[in-house]
């Protein structure tokens, strides 16, 4: 079978210093990469309180049009819209499914979607699945989003992040907000790497500045601080029935197993009370931030980021810190655009003062 059709690209890879391999982390290496921020899965959380009289079901059995419906999903889906103040929600078995589903099929033929030039692929994909034109605006530009805003067509619908995956810095969410009013636009906020670790219980930036009922889809997903795996889309009630009939990858995904839902409501039950992690973790935070290694802003969110530009370079920096048994990995153009390339630092509620404090240490011999 011949296969040099697929050497191009990947020989494209190889020259730019940018081609991916897989990386197991090893058991003595200090975590400073994962999005576990408050330990639930490191400290094996979930595994202490899971019910295991439960059904032991591997499996859903098909998609929750089919037989992979049932109760238990469905009230596991009222109790998160309730924790986040929202008339309702409805799962999908992952964050880029959520993101996907929700704007391929929302904005529709002559509409506009405006989103953060900064937002995640997940989103990007979705808008691309989408036949509504899409735009992007400078990172957190509010002038730049208004004058977009001023020549969109059809409904519109901005799209943005409360935290950024790359940097860890907070969208300014309530100027966006009286922007989409002013203008008559729909927001799509996605809560990934807010959930569990912003607010005063982790309800994420929407809810800890009291604006949720002025957002029209929020997502929270379930991966990062809970521990577990899934998302949700939530809004009112006529928009989960939407996604219902014209989400494909909820329409045509098999369902998450009841194991999988259980955790869920386990971690919904766990990080809530969480807060001694989170007061750790912005002391870390702290720590951290007068580094002059740090691109982010000044900010309470435990992703850090040291832009290292160039591939080659971020890469060596970053297999000397692990030779040190920092467990923190590069992340490349094109993930990131040229110039920006960069160590992403993950702080967690586990890891300690000392190991911050060593960690930087190391960086500053490295460069």
């Amino acid at each position: 079978m011949h296969e040099d059709f697929l050497l191009k690209k990947l020989d494209e890879r190889v020259r730019e210093h940018s081609l991916r391999t897989l990386q197991s982390p090893a058991p003595d290496m200090i975590d400073f990469c994962s999005n576990d921020y408050l330990g639930i899965v490191k400290n094996q959380l979930i595994g202490q309180r899971r019910n295991y009289t439960m059904p032991s079901s591997s499996g859903a059995t098909g998609s929750r049009l089919l037989s992979g419906n049932s109760q238990n999903v469905e009230e596991l889906e009222d109790l998160i819209a309730t924790f986040h103040q929202s008339p309702g929600g409805l799962i999908f078995n992952s964050g880029y499914a959520a993101n996907t589903g929700l704007l391929s099929c929302v904005p529709q033929r002559g509409d506009t979607i405006l989103y953060d030039y900064l937002c995640h692929a997940s989103i990007r994909d979705g808008m691309r699945l989408s036949f509504a034109q899409s735009f992007s605006f400078l990172h957190n530009d509010l002038e730049d989003l208004e004058r977009k805003l001023q020549k969109a067509n059809g409904t519109v619908f901005v799209v943005t992040e409360s935290v950024f995956s790359m940097d860890g810095d907070y969208c300014p969410l309530y100027e966006i907000v009286l922007l989409c009013e002013k203008y008559g636009a729909k927001l799509v906020l996605d809560e990934a790497h807010a959930t569990g670790v912003v607010g005063e219980h982790g309800e994420g930036l929407a809810q800890m500045l009291g604006l949720q009922q002025r957002i029209f889809a929020r997502v929270h997903t379930f991966g990062k601080a809970c521990g577990t795996h899934g998302a949700i889309v939530l809004g009112t009630e006529l928009l989960r029935s939407y996604l219902i009939n014209f989400a494909r990858p909820f329409v045509y995904s098999t369902a998450l197993p009841e194991h999988t839902l259980e955790d869920i409501r386990i971690s919904y039950g766990l990080f809530p009370a969480m807060t001694k992690e989170r007061d750790h973790l912005r002391q870390l935070s702290r720590l951290f931030q007068p580094s002059e290694l740090v691109v982010s802003e000044p900010a309470s969110h435990p992703i850090k980021a040291v832009v290292i530009p160039g591939n080659e370079q971020v890469r060596h920096v970053a297999a000397t810190i692990q030779q040190h048994k920092f467990d923190a990995r590069p992340i490349l153009y094109p993930t990131v655009p040229k110039g920006g390339e960069r160590l992403r630092i993950v702080l967690h509620a586990f890891n300690s003062e000392m190991e911050v404090t060593l960690l930087l240490n190391c960086l500053k011999n490295s460069l």
